[in-house]
C-alpha cells in the first residue's frame, strides 16, 4: 500500500533569499501548508509607515510603486545658524537660531526607478514635479545599482576609505534640510518610490526574490509590493495567501499557479463500485461546520487613491459564526481589487468545507495530489489532497475549491482623506505698505509692513533689507501667505461718512484657494475685512465669488484710518491686500531701527520657487505719524470777517468714544491754517484750538475782499504735520 500526500517541500523555499531549491514531493503544494503563517513573519503595513534608524533593521525589496518610510543610515549633527537683530534705538537685541541637518535614508534592497513625492511629518515636503516645499541645499537619489559610487557628502564627513557605496541598496541623501518647520529635528519621512514603471506580475516578483528558481505565468500583477522576511517563503507568503496560489513542480522547476481551472476530469465511468465481487461506496461526501468559517474577513492594503495610506476592505457572509479574520497585505491595490480579493478568500474558506472521497479505477493514478479536477455529478472544482492505492482501487481524498462562482459588485470606496495640495512653490509676490496706525495708541515710528504671497504651493520666502550700496541684510522669513491680488476695475470716488452700497470693488486674487468672506457689524467693529486698495483702507461687508479667484466686494466703508485722501485716483490693476496682522512683517522693526520720513525702503525676497530675488521699494511717508485731517470744517461771517471751526480727529484711536472727545494723541493741540488764492498762500497762521477767524482787518491787509478763496486746516502733530481739510469761501 502506497500513499502520496499533499505536503510541504521541506527547505525548498527555506533559508535566505536566493538559497538552493531542494527536491519536491508531488506536483502541486498547497499554499495552506507551505505558506501557512507560523508566527509573525514578513512585512506588515506599519513597518513601511514608521521611519527607523536602528541597527539590524531589515530593508524591504520594493516592486512597482510604494510609499515607504525607510531607515536613516547616516546623519550629521544639527547645523546651527545664528542671526542677531534689533539692539537699536534703546531696544534689546534678539538672537535667533536656525537649524539644518544632512542625512541619508535607505529605501529598498532592490534597485528603484525614481522618487516622486516625499512627506515630512505627514505634510508634503516634495511635490510630484520635484519641487521642495522647505529649503534644502541638495537632494540626491542613489538608485541601488551595483556600480553606484560613494556619495561625496558622506565621504567628506566620514572619509573615503570608511564610506560604503551601499551597492544594491537604493537610498537618498538630504543636504542641509531646514528643520524650522519640524521642531528643529529630523522629521519622520515617507517616500513615493517608483521601483518599477508599471505593475509587476506576481510571477516576476517570485522570480526576483528566488533568483529565478520560482516563477509563475498568467498570475495577477501588483501595483506595488514590499517584500521582506527571513526567507523566500516569508517574503512571498502575503501574495500567495491573498491570491490563493498553489505551487507546482515539474521538469522546468517550481512554479506558482492560480487555482480555478481544472487539470482533469473524473467521469462516472472512472468510479469503482465493486471490488473482488463486493459492492463498495464509490463516493463519500462530508462537510465541516459552517461556524468554523470566518463570518467576516478584512483585508488591509495600501491604496494609491489615499496617497498610499492604509485602506481596509471588509466582506461578510450570511449564516452562523462569530470568528473574524484579518489579512495584512503590504501591497498597493485599488479598493475594488482589494474587496474582490477579500471576497475570494472568504469564499474559499466557505467552499473548502466540502470534502469528498472517491474510489476510482487505475486510470486515477495519473492524477497527482494537488491537481484540480471536475467530478461527475458534483458541482464545482475539487483539489486532490491525498492519493492511495488500496484494495485494487485508487482512493482519492478531495476538497472543493472556488471556481466559476459569481463576482461581487464593483464600487468599493477608498474613503476620503485630507490631502495636501501638491502645487509648485512658484514665484513670490511682494508688497510693501506704509500704513496708518491700525491699532489703538499713537505710533512713535512709521508703520512699514511687508506682505509676501504666491500661488497655491507658495509657503514662505527669506527677506532682506537692501542698503544703499547694495548690501542685503537678512531679517528672517516672511509671515504666513498673505491674501492679495489686483483690482479688476478702477474703484470710483466715494464718501468716508456713508456706507457705499452703490459701487463694488472687483478683485482677482493670486490663487483660487484664497478666500474672502462676509462680515457682520460685530466682525467689522473688530477690524475684519480690512483691506488696502491702492493707498486707501477699505472694509467690505459682502464677498461674492465671481470666478475661480475673483470676487465682488460690496457694502464698502471707505477712507478708513484717515485715508479718505486716497479715495480718488484709483485705477485698474492696482494692488489689493487683505490686512491680517499675523500675515504681515515689520522689516525695520526686525532690524531694531525705524524708518525716516522721506527715505526709501527697499526689500528683497527669495522663495523656493524664485529664480532671482523679488524686490519692492517704497518712499516712506510716515502715515502712522500724521494726525488725520480735521472734519466738519465750516465757515461763517463774523464782524466783516470769516470765522472757521472744525472737529479734530486723533491718530491715537479709531473707535467712537461715548460721552467725550477723542484723545488728542499729541503733546499739544496745534493747527496751521492757510488762506489760499489758487496755489498761492495769501496768509498762514497757527491756532491752539479748533477754530480761527480771518478778521476784517486781515482781509483788508491782504486785499482779498470779495475774492473767492480756499482755506486749508492741518493739525500739527508731535512727529508730523497732518493732511489738510479744505473749504471754499468768499472773503
Amino acid at each position: 500500500m502506497a500513499t502520496v500526500v499533499l505536503t510541504a517541500v521541506g527547505t525548498v523555499l527555506g533559508g535566505p533569499i536566493g538559497a538552493a531549491i531542494g527536491a519536491v514531493i508531488g506536483n502541486v503544494i498547497d499554499n495552506q501548508i507551505l505558506f501557512k503563517p507560523k508566527g509573525r513573519e514578513g512585512a506588515r503595513l506599519s513597518d513601511l509607515q514608521l521611519q527607523t534608524s536602528s541597527y539590524g533593521t531589515q530593508l524591504p525589496r520594493l516592486f512597482g510603486t510604494m510609499r515607504v518610510a525607510g531607515t536613516v543610515i547616516w546623519a550629521t549633527d544639527l547645523k546651527e545658524t545664528k542671526s542677531k537683530s534689533g539692539g537699536g534705538k534703546g531696544r534689546p537685541s534678539v538672537t535667533s537660531y536656525a537649524y539644518s541637518a544632512s542625512f541619508a535614508v535607505a529605501l529598498s534592497a532592490r534597485a528603484i526607478g525614481q522618487i516622486r513625492r516625499i512627506w515630512a511629518d505627514g505634510n508634503l515636503l516634495r511635490g510630484a514635479a520635484g519641487d521642495f516645499k522647505t529649503e534644502i541645499s541638495a537632494f540626491r537619489v542613489r538608485a541601488g545599482d551595483e556600480d553606484q559610487p560613494v556619495d561625496p557628502l558622506i565621504a567628506a564627513a566620514e572619509g573615503v576609505g570608511l564610506t560604503p557605496a551601499h551597492r544594491g541598496i537604493a537610498y537618498v541623501v538630504f543636504e542641509d534640510l531646514a528643520l524650522a518647520d519640524y521642531g528643529n529635528r529630523i522629521p519622520s519621512l515617507t517616500f513615493e518610490v517608483e521601483a518599477d514603471a508599471a505593475p509587476v506580475p506576481i510571477g516576476a516578483v517570485a522570480a526576483a526574490l528566488s533568483a529565478g528558481r520560482l516563477e509563475g505565468d498568467g498570475l495577477a500583477a501588483v501595483d506595488g509590493f514590499a517584500a521582506s522576511g527571513a526567507d523566500v517563503r516569508a517574503a512571498i507568503a502575503p501574495l500567495v495567501e491573498a491570491h490563493g496560489l498553489a505551487l507546482r513542480s515539474g521538469a522546468d522547476g517550481l512554479r506558482l499557479m492560480a487555482i480555478g481551472v481544472a487539470d482533469g476530469a473524473i467521469g462516472a465511468d472512472g468510479l469503482v463500485r465493486r471490488v473482488n465481487g463486493q459492492a463498495i461506496d464509490a463516493v463519500e461526501r462530508s462537510g465541516a461546520a459552517a461556524d468554523g468559517v470566518p463570518v467576516a474577513l478584512s483585508l488591509r492594503h495600501y491604496d494609491a487613491a489615499r496617497d498610499y495610506q492604509t485602506g481596509v476592505q471588509r466582506v461578510t457572509r450570511p449564516g452562523p459564526g462569530r470568528q473574524e479574520l484579518g489579512i495584512e497585505l503590504p501591497a498597493v491595490m485599488a479598493a475594488d481589487a482589494a474587496r474582490a480579493v477579500a471576497a475570494e478568500r472568504l469564499g474559499a474558506g466557505w467552499t473548502g468545507r466540502a470534502t469528498m472521497t472517491l474510489r476510482c479505477d487505475w486510470r486515477a493514478l495519473a492524477l497527482n495530489p494537488g491537481a484540480v479536477v471536475t467530478v461527475a455529478d458534483a458541482p464545482g472544482l475539487w483539489r486532490i489532497e491525498e492519493r492511495e492505492w488500496e484494495a485494487m482501487a485508487v482512493r482519492l481524498a478531495l476538497r472543493r475549491v472556488p471556481g466559476g462562482g459569481g463576482m461581487l459588485p464593483t464600487g468599493a470606496s477608498s474613503g476620503a482623506i485630507v490631502r495636501q495640495a501638491d502645487a509648485p512653490h512658484g514665484a513670490t509676490t511682494l508688497m510693501l505698505a506704509d500704513l496708518p496706525q491700525i491699532q489703538d495708541g499713537a505710533a512713535s515710528a512709521p508703520l512699514l509692513v511687508v506682505a509676501a504671497s504666491g500661488g497655491e504651493g507658495w509657503r514662505s520666502a527669506a527677506l532682506f533689507v537692501m542698503g544703499e550700496s547694495g548690501e542685503a541684510v537678512p531679517i528672517g522669513r516672511s509671515a504666513l501667505r498673505a491674501v492679495m491680488g489686483t483690482a479688476d476695475a478702477a474703484l470710483p470716488d466715494g464718501s468716508a461718512t456713508l456706507v457705499d452700497r452703490r459701487h463694488d470693488l472687483l478683485v482677482t486674487l493670486l490663487a483660487a484657494d484664497m478666500d474672502l468672506s462676509d462680515a457682520d457689524e460685530a466682525g467689522l467693529a473688530q477690524g475684519r475685512n480690512l483691506c488696502l486698495i491702492g493707498r486707501e483702507l477699505v472694509q467690505f461687508e459682502t464677498a461674492v465669488r465671481t470666478g475661480p479667484a475673483s470676487y465682488r466686494l460690496g457694502g464698502l466703508r471707505r477712507g478708513l484710518r484717515g485715508t479718505e485722501w486716497a479715495m480718488a485716483g484709483h485705477e485698474a490693476g492696482e494692488p489689493f491686500l487683505l490686512i491680517e496682522e499675523e500675515r504681515l512683517v515689520q522689516p525695520l522693526a526686525a532690524l531694531g531701527t525705524v524708518g525716516e520720513v522721506g527715505a526709501t525702503l527697499r526689500l528683497a525676497a527669495v522663495g523656493l520657487g524664485d529664480v532671482e530675488p523679488v524686490e519692492a521699494a517704497i518712499a516712506i511717508s510716515g502715515e502712522a505719524l500724521m494726525p488725520p485731517s480735521p472734519v466738519h470744517l465750516r465757515v461763517r461771517g463774523l464782524d466783516g470777517g470769516q470765522a472757521f471751526d472744525w472737529v479734530r480727529r486723533s491718530r491715537a484711536g479709531w473707535r467712537w468714544s461715548n460721552g467725550g472727545d477723542v484723545p488728542l494723541g499729541e503733546e499739544a493741540e496745534r493747527y496751521r491754517v492757510a488762506v489760499m488764492d489758487g496755489a498761492s498762500v495769501v496768509r498762514s497762521a497757527e491756532s491752539g484750538a479748533p477754530g480761527w477767524t480771518y478778521s476784517a482787518a486781515m482781509i483788508a491787509a491782504d486785499g482779498t475782499a470779495g475774492q473767492s478763496l480756499m482755506a486749508e486746516v492741518r493739525q500739527l502733530g508731535t512727529l508730523a504735520q497732518g493732511r489738510a481739510a479744505m473749504i471754499g469761501f468768499i472773503a
